[in-house]
């Protein structure tokens, strides 16, 4: 057993990666599990009085939530559970707005 153990933990210290996004930067950890962000179009996310909607679930994150995150290229980045377009979001970048 305790060789058993020896072979499985120096497995688990092993820190999870995270994936790029197509511009070049890194999502960070607290939002994808190496699967679950991409970028989507303007269109699949409406800014609304209540927050962003992400159109193919009709989820709303108000803007003050801490699932909104600034895009680093831009562009509007989805992640959601499992990168599913059916799940709910874990984090939205969102590109900066003008004024």
């Amino acid at each position: 057993m305790a060789a058993a153990l020896g072979i499985l933990l120096p497995a688990s210290s092993v820190p999870a990666a995270s994936h790029d996004a197509k511009a070049g930067w890194t999502y960070p950890l607290s939002c994808c599990s190496d699967y679950d962000c991409r970028e989507v179009t303007d269109a699949e996310v409406l800014e609304g009085p209540e927050g962003y909607v992400i159109k193919v679930t009709g989820e709303v994150i108000p803007m003050t939530s801490r699932k909104v995150r600034m895009s680093p290229d831009g562009v509007f980045h989805w992640c959601s559970v499992a990168g599913r377009d059916d799940s709910a979001t874990i984090c939205l970048f969102v590109p900066p707005r003008g004024y």
